[in-house]
């Protein structure tokens, strides 16, 4: 009874955090971004081997090269990513696309012996580990010519089941590639910029505040930054012309091949690793010189492309490293990649992140997930058992409620670092002895740390053996972007005011941007083919 009465007050601590998160709603939820071909998303190796009912060869060196050498060392160019080859067991047609990877619009499967075609369905993305959850059948989707609230020499309507696009006659062959929890998105050919792009549809962007927040800061925080690792905005738009009339905002995006989820599950080397842990580094650094820490890194937030280069998106939940950090909510970033201090309710800084890129390098190497906490509480259970109970000086910052919680649970010692990323997890070293498993474990351990005061820095984390192999000053000190208004956080707006914000906006981005353009007679052309 009396340990009882003890946990009572962090009990009720708990209670009180999760009704704030239900005001906060969506900031639980994340929209991924869809990659351009979708790879089917396994949660692991033998999860894609049961779904199938055969074995899967996860080829080693699935990147093949970038331009992109060691530091004073002997040029060496990073695979880019070839095709994820799959083998079938007794399957007498493989017909696998070895030219182009990312291409699974069609896949021959193996069914009671025998071989079919199988148009791959486009598959909800909202977590890297979930089934496969088809959303849509099909590639090509009827377009209606109907004029649309604006010109109709701009616009055209796109029906899908029950959802309608209504988007710019630059933007060609639109075809949906996924959806998530805050909208929808679809490749296109954009025959202005003759290229592939990413259309995303933010779906019901004003149903509440925390929806029509996180439109706008995404809009906000995407038309801010400019760095070679953090998704560009290309454009940006909406069909209606008036603050009564606007529901809908689109927000066109570079086009990437796959997300991390695919990627962790590919057999990498230190080199592919390495190059993919320096790039995360290279992009937070970018954001956190602007004031902005991302909250919510994690695999299906993470995005590459064939020749090997990284971004990062979603800025949804992103907010000002200025915005006092006990007034952040808790209930931030996905909850396998949640720091401790976040659980705990203690504020955080910039090094939140550290610790998300942390847990995304340890599954990259386990190709599991480290910490897969059913609640928020196991969450932090999952944590201690693997890195040990902190030492009293993090539990004397802790708030008296949560710290009489954490002190009645049991004492655990750490794993070493040594047994829980043991040296057959890893590749051999590289040519050279340069990276190593050793340095790779270093690393992991610097930012795998309880105590935020005692995390390595991302500027730190940038020097280290592991990373730093690839420093470029271009990359790692570009041009910082402005400084992020933290009045975005501080705002306490009913639904209408940020729809009014958001409006203004987009209709300021439309005054100073060519968001029609002028097709090239190669993009018309182009499009017309149906490429």
């Amino acid at each position: 009874m009396v340990r009882f009465i003890a946990v009572l007050p962090c009990l009720l601590l708990f209670l009180c955090t999760r009704l704030a998160a239900a005001q906060e709603g969506a900031e639980q939820e994340f929209d991924p971004y869809v990659f351009k071909n979708v790879v089917l998303p396994f949660k692991n190796r033998n999860y894609a081997r049961d779904w199938f009912g055969a074995d899967i060869a996860f080829i080693q060196s699935p990147l093949a090269a970038p331009a992109k050498q060691l530091r004073e060392s002997t040029p060496v160019k990073l695979p880019t990513i070839k095709p994820l080859i799959v083998s079938w067991k007794n399957l007498g047609d493989t017909r696998v696309n070895q030219e182009n990877t990312w291409n699974f619009e069609k896949r021959w499967l193996t069914t009671s012996g025998n071989a079919r075609e199988q148009e791959t369905d486009i598959v909800s993305l909202d977590s890297c580990s979930s089934a496969l959850n088809f959303v849509h059948r099909g590639s090509r989707l009827p377009i209606n010519m109907a004029s649309t609230s604006r010109d109709s020499d701009q616009f055209y309507t796109v029906d899908i089941n029950d959802t309608r696009l209504c988007v710019l006659k630059r933007y060609r062959d639109i075809r949906i590639i996924g959806s998530g929890a805050q909208g929808i998105v679809c490749s296109a050919f954009d025959t202005v910029r003759n290229e592939k792009v990413a259309i995303k549809k933010l779906s019901r962007p004003f149903q509440n505040n925390t929806h029509a927040k996180r439109a706008y800061r995404e809009f906000k925080l995407m038309n801010l930054v400019n760095h070679k690792n953090i998704i560009g905005l290309l454009n940006a738009f909406t069909p209606q012309r008036t603050l009564d009339e606007f529901c809908d905002l689109y927000i066109v995006m570079e086009l990437m091949d796959a997300n991390l989820c695919q990627v962790i599950q590919m057999q990498l080397d230190h080199e592919r690793m390495s190059y993919l842990l320096y790039q995360m580094l290279c992009g937070i650094r970018h954001l956190h010189a602007a004031g902005i820490i991302h909250r919510d890194l994690k695999p299906s937030n993470i995005v590459v492309k064939s020749d090997c280069t990284l971004k990062i998106l979603d800025f949804g939940l992103a907010r000002s490293a200025a915005t006092d950090s006990f007034m952040m909510t808790p209930y931030v970033v996905t909850r396998y990649y949640r720091a401790p201090e976040v659980i705990l309710g203690m504020g955080y800084a910039e090094n939140v992140d550290i610790w998300s890129i942390g847990c995304i390098f340890g599954e990259m190497v386990r190709a599991r997930v480290l910490f897969p906490g059913t609640d928020h509480i196991d969450q932090w259970t999952k944590i201690v058992e693997v890195l040990g109970t902190p030492n009293s000086d993090f539990l004397a910052r802790l708030q008296p409620s949560v710290r009489s919680y954490v002190e009645n649970r049991p004492h655990y010692n750490p794993i070493s670092f040594e047994a829980l990323f043991s040296n057959d997890m890893f590749p051999a070293d590289s040519e050279g002895g340069r990276l190593t498993a050793a340095h790779a474990r270093d690393l992991l351990s610097r930012m795998l740390v309880v105590d935020p005061n005692n995390r390595i820095s991302v500027d730190e984390a940038l020097k280290h053996p592991y990373v730093h192999v690839w420093f470029d000053d271009n990359e790692v000190n570009a041009p910082p972007p402005q400084q992020y208004n933290n009045e975005i956080d501080r705002g306490d707006h009913n639904v209408e005011r940020w729809k009014e914000l958001i409006f203004e906006e987009i209709v300021n981005y439309e005054r100073t941007h060519d968001v029609v353009g002028t097709p090239t007679a190669e993009g018309a052309g182009m499009a017309a083919n149906g490429v």
